[in-house]
């Protein structure tokens, strides 16, 4: 899993051991619904999930439950946050029993010195790039007005993801209610009337666009 982040992409054992040394790798195995951050307190290191999976969520000014990311092995969660040393009111907690690597941003603040520190800066450059790119998608499902255009908007990128119009989610319905920033019992309809029109077939978390 280490390897699939691609800050440690195709580096040698030894490229990794000093990575993991650059980085002050500390690995903390986490229980299904305990918190690694709560909405007050900062981030000194971002994470990289190595087993199970982690939601960041936070709520919206009518006090509802949003969900921001759903994180599995080999993702990331918190770079911005951490390389910034700023906090925001997020919630980052297990969904399941996890295990996380937590990487420092310190030696990134600092004038490399020696090739792998120049690649590890810029590695991590880029995967910053690449979310922001992927919170513009996000924006363009939120700004949608109903919810059958923010579902068709979602459903467009997982097929792009996919490479394929069959694709899986990583939410359950009350994740992917959140995920959208619609309310579950409506999201469930709106399902059921696409699948009766011919649009997608499901079944649990797998769809695809007919």
């Amino acid at each position: 899993m280490l390897h699939r982040c691609p800050l440690f992409t195709d580096l040698s054992p030894e490229d990794t051991r000093e990575a993991l040394r650059f980085f002050q790798a500390q690995e903390k195995r986490y229980a299904r619904g305990e918190l690694l951050k709560n909405p007050v307190e900062p981030l000194t290191a971002f994470g990289l999930a190595l087993e199970g999976y982690i939601t960041v969520t936070m709520q919206d000014i009518d006090g509802r439950e949003m969900l921001l990311a759903h994180v599995g092995p080999g993702q990331t969660f918190g770079e911005s946050l951490c390389y910034l040393r700023e906090n925001a009111p997020l919630t980052i907690a297990a969904q399941t029993d996890a295990r996380v690597l937590w990487l420092r941003c310190d030696g990134l603040r600092q004038a490399a010195e020696g090739d792998l520190p120049r690649l590890l800066q810029a590695r991590f450059t880029a995967m910053l790039a690449r979310r922001t790119l992927r919170m513009n998608d996000r924006i363009q499902i939120l700004s949608r007005g109903s919810i059958r255009e923010k579902l068709n908007a979602f459903f467009t990128e997982c097929a792009r993801d996919a490479g394929s119009p069959s694709f899986d989610i990583p939410f359950d319905r009350a994740g992917m209610a959140a995920y959208l920033g619609v309310d579950r019992s409506a999201l469930s309809r709106e399902l059921s009337r696409m699948r009766q029109e011919g649009l997608i077939t499901y079944q649990k978390n797998h769809f695809v666009l007919l």
